[in-house]
């Protein structure tokens, strides 16, 4: 599959934020089994006060989240290879690895996923949508040698 990937980092000073190259590992671990040949998206890593804002204007929650998904829709009779936006907030997701003694690399490949798989449609809206999204980022993360993201000794 041909990953399009523009990766914007929008927060300054921030440690451990990955490589395009993993990012695209990741991405494309999470696109497997799409029937799509070639996706467009765009991963941007910003700071907590972006994501905040983000996260009131379009799920009216307040505060700062780890990581938002805006799936892109196609317009009626138009075809774009457009998956959508991942957005992540690198200091909540640094804080949680250390918060979840977690390898702060495999936290990231899990936002990622997470995000991405949000973008194919999974969610975790109800318990049973939340067992099967939590069950293929475990397949995915496990595949790439990540321990189990949902374990409580990782």
């Amino acid at each position: 599959m041909k990953v399009n990937l523009n990766y914007e980092h929008a927060c300054q000073n921030i440690d451990g934020v990955p490589k395009t190259a993993d990012v695209e590992i990741w991405i494309k671990a999470a696109l497997q089994g799409s029937d799509r040949d070639s996706v467009s998206l765009s991963v941007r890593v910003v700071d907590e006060q972006e994501i905040a804002d983000l996260n009131l204007r379009y799920r009216h929650k307040s505060g700062p989240t780890n990581v938002l998904s805006f799936p892109f829709e196609d317009p009626p009779g138009v075809e774009s290879d457009e998956l959508g936006d991942v957005i992540v907030c690198a200091p909540v997701v640094s804080r949680e690895a250390g918060e979840q003694d977690k390898d702060p690399q495999a936290h990231w490949a899990h936002m990622i996923i997470h995000g991405v798989l949000h973008l194919r449609g999974y969610d975790h809206q109800n318990d049973d949508d939340a067992v099967e999204m939590e069950s293929e980022e475990t397949r995915i993360l496990t595949r790439l040698g990540f321990p189990e993201p949902y374990s409580p000794t990782n």
